[in-house]
């Protein structure tokens, strides 16, 4: 993460939490791991999340995902967090480690961009 974006990001965890999530075709991989797998998940500003088979807390991740409008695939890392229960069973969350700012820009865009689309009230 860049010094500018350290210093300009005072949200708490609560803060983060709050961002909206869009629904994201997602792959992710496993440190060390060969593989990509593909998730139905969610992307939000802090990070991305999924329902599926727990992932050991504190384990680094490699994410691939495609922002709109151009779709080229972005990768990151992640660092998973310890897993919630979910209505279809647990919810697998990672945190973005070292989030370049543009691209944490290019996620905000897109997710402003998605609750505009929104219709009223289904939030």
């Amino acid at each position: 993460m860049s010094e500018q974006n350290e210093n300009q990001d005072t949200r708490t965890g609560e803060d983060r939490r709050d961002s909206p999530r869009v629904p994201m075709r997602l792959k992710v991989r496993r440190e060390g791991a060969d593989a990509f797998l593909d998730r139905a998940g969610d992307l939000s500003l802090g990070g991305v999340g999924w329902v599926g088979e727990a992932l050991d807390p504190g384990q680094t991740v490699e994410v691939r995902f495609a922002l709109p409008p151009s779709l080229e695939e972005v990768q990151v890392r992640g660092e998973v967090l310890p897993p919630k229960a979910g209505m279809s069973g647990p919810v697998v969350r990672v945190r973005f480690l070292e989030l370049p700012v543009e691209l944490e820009l290019a996620i905000a865009r897109h997710l402003d961009d998605q609750s505009k689309d929104e219709p009223r009230g289904a939030r």
